[in-house]
């Protein structure tokens, strides 16, 4: 018999057949290398099944399905932080990785780089699931328990991009109307970071300290100009929602157009269609505020008036009679009971 080599290693042909003798590991990582060189980078559209979380090492696995077909899944630590969007169970994805096999146990995976939702049905369907979720057992405080917006805020914090229309805007509004010490807070307000960022710059503001060199704002704004659903998406994140709840700082949101509803809508003390509304509601007209308090002076000096003159009358009904005229009545009285 002929010796064949394969894989480094001699490999002689049976007997009997011409069958090729291989050991199981051989084989395995034959396989492997077939398959990995066959289909290397792919897309793969499916839904995710059997998601349970990140796996204590930092890792998920779950499944994608179709009607017909399930494929193991499997996300590295370090891919899973960076994602934009990540793995919820029932949501229809587009994923991008790298199918292989798994020697241990003979079966094959995709190892997935990048994961997006199918198509703008798949994010509306995952954001009606997550309003739901966010009602029932959620963050969003009850209606009680929303925290009163201050009057006159001497401090406004604003959480968005320090570049751009909606930071302006709001300055340009307060200014107009009553001006006040405004913190701004830089943050992206889209991409993979935005829910990251936000979230730390609401427990940012609530963490300052009153009297401190960077004053405590009493009033938050967070803010953002319109876009499409995939770049308001950081809004809808349960880290930033968590965080909203968990402000002590009365809060407004002001996120996309007036018909843009995002979780943090839910949970905010207090929804503005637009990030220019937003700044109408923090703080009141400084000229209609001056006549209020003009007309409430005139009323009050108007009731210490007639306080006054009553309190005068009262006194001079109650002053005691000169003797001169107590002798003259107490004679009309004697001669009246004579008669």
């Amino acid at each position: 018999m002929e010796p064949r080599i394969f894989n480094g290693r001699s490999h002689h042909k049976s007997s009997s057949t011409n069958l090729v003798e291989y050991t199981v590991s051989e084989l395995s990582f034959a396989l492997k290398r077939t398959v990995e060189e066959a289909y290397g980078l792919v897309k793969l559209r499916g839904e995710i099944s059997n998601f349970n979380g990140q796996h204590s090492s930092g890792h998920c696995y779950f499944k994608l399905k179709d009607e017909n077909a399930v494929i193991d899944a499997l996300i590295w630590r370090s891919t899973f932080q960076r994602l934009k969007f990540k793995p919820e169970q029932g949501l229809e994805v587009v994923v991008k990785g790298r199918v292989t096999t798994y020697p241990n146990k003979s079966t094959y995976q995709i190892v997935i780089d990048d994961l997006e939702p199918a198509g703008i049905g798949a994010l509306m369907a995952l954001l009606e699931q997550r309003k739901r979720a966010a009602r029932r057992r959620g963050p969003v405080r009850r209606a009680h328990r929303k925290l009163p917006l201050p009057y006159l805020p001497r401090i406004v914090g604003v959480v968005t991009s320090p570049t751009g229309a909606v930071i302006r805007d709001i300055l340009h509004r307060l200014a107009d109307r009553f001006p006040c010490h405004v913190l701004v807070w830089p943050v992206r307000v889209q991409g993979e970071t935005c829910a990251v960022e936000v979230a730390a710059a609401i427990h940012g503001f609530n963490g300052l300290i009153v009297g401190a060199s960077v004053p405590r704002p009493d009033l938050i704004i967070v803010a953002r100009g319109g876009g499409s659903l995939e770049d308001l998406w950081g809004f809808n994140e349960e880290i930033v929602a968590r965080a909203v709840a968990a402000s002590t700082i009365p809060l407004i949101s002001a996120v996309g157009h007036e018909t843009d509803w995002t979780i943090i809508d839910l949970v905010a003390d207090y929804r503005a269609p637009t990030p220019t509304a937003a700044a109408e509601r923090a703080v009141p007209v400084r000229a209609d505020l001056h006549i209020q308090v003009t007309s409430f002076g005139l009323r009050a000096m108007s009731c210490l008036r007639r306080l006054v003159e009553g309190a005068a009358q009262s006194a001079a009904r109650a002053r005691p009679r000169p003797a001169a005229a107590r002798a003259k009545f107490w004679r009309c009285r004697v001669s009246a009971s004579t008669a």
